[in-house]
């Protein structure tokens, strides 16, 4: 290692990182000039990657969890060649650019997920390892490892707090996650105080107890922070790496080093005291060496003869090994991609007339079928594998003595499980679910959102939907939560109201390429569709993919009221049109975003201007069903919480019957 050049480059990364924050007089310097020296020994040693590939399937991954240090990634990106230009640093945090406030999937190459919320990275990075194991263990044969890679995450105190972080430290130590190397950036500040303040705990011992080594270093002693990293890399004894590295927050600017003040921007009125502490040219910003800048090219080079190496072994092994290079193809292709409507329906056998499942059965159903033909789906649950029923059969458990299992059991961990289902999605070889309670949900509420901002498709299993839960009382009955996922930009939520709603719901979620999908599931049985309307399977399914459909047509030449429903609530809208005449429409909405998003003609079609007599039920919150009403229209739902007695006592007397149905019918 070439410390000499590698302290010019770190001390350049601090003038590139100081001054885009001074220009914008906006972002956070503490990360970026403290842990200068930790990203020189990764970006200009270590780091198995290639600028110019920069997604390719063995390259290391390195996740910023402390995604407010982004000026840390963005500097150290440019200085290696990846696509980020000096026009984009100095775009930092402009309208528009590649280098946004806080790092975004996507927004440009070498950022490998979406930062910001503390300790999501942590639990990121758990499902990168968690990919790359489970992609070794599928696909690399005794003749050619073509995954290979390690998973490095640089997080700091604020990550280090937040609970999701233990949560996903204690899955990664119990799976023995010997690939991933967790980097604690300790400069024992906050935004508001001192650590002190309020940690006291043994990070190290904590970290430990969970089953992972840790070092602490010092982190501005380069040789140490090589010497230790290469340690991490190399030893595989199953067992995650946990690094302290003690640093000096916003190291060289006087009065904010080392201190609360400068964790902000407020120290970057001094870049030019800054500049002069760190050897950098007082009179001018944005300074890089030619010497830096040939040190970094040859090293990309060198870089882009290791990835054709690769590339070589990668060739050899399609050929040695047809079959899994197709299954390969065939899992990445799902995972980025999605399955087709047709496609994922073909994989689903019509269930039986007349069948009377709850959804999360005929769901588990419907899932099971599509595994069974597409090895991208892999399932996770929160300790809730019997109840939610996304158990994949014959899929194995993925466990740390067995990586090829396609079933992971989380414990009861909802965010760490929302975030490391990001992080397998971020890492775009396999698809995956994740199952939980849907009252639940709320714990793993972050991570969804995070999943719907950076269009990841995982798909979330949330049964024992509404109030019929029944005995188990307000703590576990949902009244607000299908509404308060609804409100989240680029989720889809789906809730089917029979088995073929069901399997449509699941076409929905393995069809999305660009967002995530919430499958909200009855416990309780429910009668088929059929049994109250003449409804094909393949109209439910349809019907379920653009969200809303007529399940019932009026016999009139217009409808003269409509009711609308959901999930369990369409079959007691049904048996109330029966009884209220010819005249009477029932839609089905099972996913209020996709009809939103279908062709103004077809929603015309389904719910005309010209009919203002509309009801709308559903076992839970009305506000959002106002849209679909109008002014003149009436709501069934549940804006009070429930209590405890049997589920079928509970939807009665909160008014989800055919009775209340009528009443508000002819009270319009």
């Amino acid at each position: 290692m070439n410390t000499e050049i590698l302290q010019k480059a770190a001390n350049q990364a601090r003038g590139l990182a100081i001054d885009a924050i001074f220009d914008k007089a906006s972002g956070h310097m503490g990360l970026p000039l403290g842990c200068a020296e930790i990203g020189a020994v990764l970006y200009g040693n270590l780091l198995n990657i290639n600028p110019a590939e920069p997604r390719w399937l063995n390259r290391d991954r390195f996740i910023l969890s402390g995604g407010h240090g982004s000026m840390f990634l963005y500097a150290w990106l440019h200085l290696s060649g990846f696509g980020v230009s000096m026009d984009d640093v100095k775009a930092f945090r402009s309208k528009g650019a590649n280098t946004p406030g806080h790092p975004e999937y996507k927004c440009c190459p070498g950022v490998e997920c979406t930062t910001g919320p503390l300790g999501q990275g942590i639990a990121n990075a758990v499902g990168f390892a968690i990919s790359a194991k489970h992609a070794a263990a599928r696909f690399n044969t005794e003749e050619h490892e073509i995954f290979t890679q390690s998973i490095y995450c640089l997080a700091g105190d604020g990550c280090i707090q937040e609970g999701i972080s233990r949560e996903a430290a204690a899955i990664a130590g119990t799976l023995k996650l010997d690939n991933l190397i967790l980097i604690y950036d300790a400069n024992g500040i906050t935004l508001d105080a001192p650590i002190g303040k309020t940690q006291v705990d043994d990070v190290a011992a904590c970290f430990t107890a969970q089953g992972w080594d840790a070092f602490t270093i010092d982190g501005h002693d380069m040789a140490e922070v090589e010497r230790v990293l290469r340690i991490c890399r190399m030893e595989k004894n199953g067992r995650p790496k946990l690094i302290i590295a003690k640093t000096i927050i916003a190291k060289g600017v006087p009065g904010f080093e080392g201190t609360t003040k400068g964790h902000g921007e407020g120290g970057a009125k001094l870049w030019a005291e800054a500049h002069a502490n760190w050897g950098l040219p007082t009179d001018r910003q944005y300074y890089v060496s030619e010497d830096v800048r040939a040190y970094m090219d040859t090293l990309k080079a060198e870089r882009a003869a290791a990835y054709a190496a690769w590339q070589t072994v990668y060739e050899d092994w399609r050929t040695a090994n047809p079959e899994k290079a197709a299954e390969l193809d065939a899992c990445i292709s799902v995972a980025t991609g999605g399955l087709d409507a047709a496609t994922g329906s073909s994989m689903i056998p019509e269930f039986a007339a007349g069948a009377k499942l709850a959804t999360r059965a005929s769901g588990a159903v419907a899932e099971n079928a599509i595994a069974a033909q597409c090895p991208a789906l892999l399932s996770t649950s929160a300790d809730l594998f019997s109840s939610n029923k996304n158990y994949l059969e014959k899929a194995g458990d993925f466990s740390a003595e067995d990586y090829t299992g396609r079933n992971f059991w989380f414990g009861i961990r909802e965010h760490a499980m929302g975030a490391i289902c990001n992080g397998i999605a971020y890492d775009g070889i396999f698809r995956v679910s994740a199952g939980t309670f849907c009252v639940f949900v709320d714990y793993m509420r972050a991570s969804i959102r995070v999943a719907a901002l950076s269009e990841l498709p995982v798909t979330y299993v949330l049964t024992h939907d509404s109030v019929a839960v029944g005995e188990d009382g307000p703590t576990h009955q949902p009244v607000e939560t299908v509404s308060g996922l609804r409100v989240i930009p680029n989720l889809d939520v789906v809730r089917p109201a029979d088995e073929e709603e069901a399997a449509g719901a699941w076409i929905c979620a393995m069809e999305r390429k660009d967002g995530p999908t919430a499958l909200i599931l009855t416990r309780q049985n429910i009668p088929s569709l059929s049994s109250s309307a003449d409804i094909s399977a393949a109209t439910r399914r349809e019907g379920t993919l653009k969200g809303a459909y007529i399940a019932l047509k009026e016999q009139t030449p217009t409808p003269g009221t409509i009711i609308i429903a959901s999930g369990s609530e369409v079959y007691l809208a049904l048996e109330a049109a029966k009884q209220l005449g010819p005249d009477v429409r029932v839609v089905s909405m099972p996913s209020m975003f996709r009809f939103n998003a279908q062709p103004a003609e077809y929603r015309e079609a389904v719910l005309p201007a010209a009919c203002a007599r509309r009801v709308a039920i559903e076992a839970g919150k009305t506000d959002l069903w106002y849209r679909y009403v109008g002014p003149q229209g009436s709501i069934i739902g549940i804006d009070t919480f429930g209590f405890s007695a049997p589920g079928e006592q509970v939807l009665h007397d909160l008014g989800m019957n055919v009775e209340n149905i009528i009443a508000h019918v002819k009270a319009l």
